[in-house]
């Protein structure tokens, strides 16, 4: 949620931060009560949930307190804030960090749809090719999967240059797939890419913090990723661990749907890599 406000109206942005101050007691407040905290009507609001996928203000409030007791739940890293300072000390910093990253991944698991997950691994278990385009520190995500799924026998490629992108994305055919990652959905290299894919009848997926975003408006199947920023640590950055898990659920429901094959593949290259490792002394 906390990161489609920017792009919604200001009715509904003043409901949405409302909500994100205090998600507990949005969780307990009625619709005219959170209504006139953020300055807005009870429509304005039963349209801010409607704009997020939920039926109405009562099914909100059930998952706002389902969230906010999970948080209460886990306990840790409780009171931590998002921000270091030039003299915090180390270990400070580190609480942080941790617990943002804790946190990240709890919010990702929770917003990620299983089903979409499972479509996208159906996709690249019968497809002849898979390209993976991304730019910058997208980009090298995209590689280290690219990695991953060929160690499992899956036709995969990666692109960071605009060009080989495109014309990677010209040859895919329709029981192809592309996947563009970039965090906030607006990277032109990724979107010119994914939609060349698209024109050639390939299945397009979006990995994006953004569900509403142009990258995501371009893709058959989108899966989103959370962003939690803290100092040093903005934007691409704060959602580099979410697109790796997101990434990683995609990757071990392929591997599940391969079993046999995918057993066989880690055997075979362990065996070719073994003479590269260093006995122990």
């Amino acid at each position: 949620m906390e990161t489609e406000l920017p792009g919604l109206p200001e009715a509904l942005r003043r409901v949405g931060e409302v909500i994100l101050g205090d998600p507990a007691e949005a969780a307990r407040s009625t619709i005219i009560a959170l209504a006139e905290r953020a300055g807005s009507s009870p429509a304005t609001v039963t349209r801010f949930c409607r704009a997020f996928g939920f039926s109405g203000y009562a099914e909100l409030r059930v998952a706002l307190a389902t969230e906010t007791g999970r948080a209460a739940q886990a306990g840790w890293g409780a009171g931590v804030g998002h921000e270091i300072g030039p003299d915090d000390p180390l270990d400070a910093a580190i609480e942080v960090m941790a617990a943002a990253d804790a946190r990240l991944i709890q919010d990702t698991a929770a917003q990620l749809d299983s089903e979409i997950v499972a479509q996208v691994a159906d996709a690249i278990v019968a497809a002849p090719r898979v390209l993976l385009v991304g730019v910058s520190t997208s980009g090298n995500v995209a590689t280290m999967y690219e990695g991953r799924f060929r160690r499992i026998g899956v036709p995969c490629w990666s692109a960071g240059d605009a060009h080989v992108a495109l014309s990677d994305a010209a040859l895919l055919g329709s029981n192809d797939v592309a996947i563009g990652i970039s965090h906030r959905g607006r990277t032109r290299e990724v979107m010119e890419a994914l939609a060349e894919a698209g024109s050639h009848d390939a299945t397009t997926v979006a990995v994006t913090s953004f569900a509403r975003s142009p990258l995501a408006d371009l893709a058959d199947l989108v899966l989103t990723t959370a962003s939690r920023e803290t100092t040093f640590r903005l934007g691409g950055l704060a959602a580099v661990h979410s697109q790796l898990f997101v990434l990683d659920a995609v990757y071990v429901a392929v591997a599940q749907r391969t079993y046999e094959r995918t057993n066989q593949a880690f055997g075979l290259t362990i065996s070719a890599v073994e003479s590269h490792r260093v006995e122990r002394g």
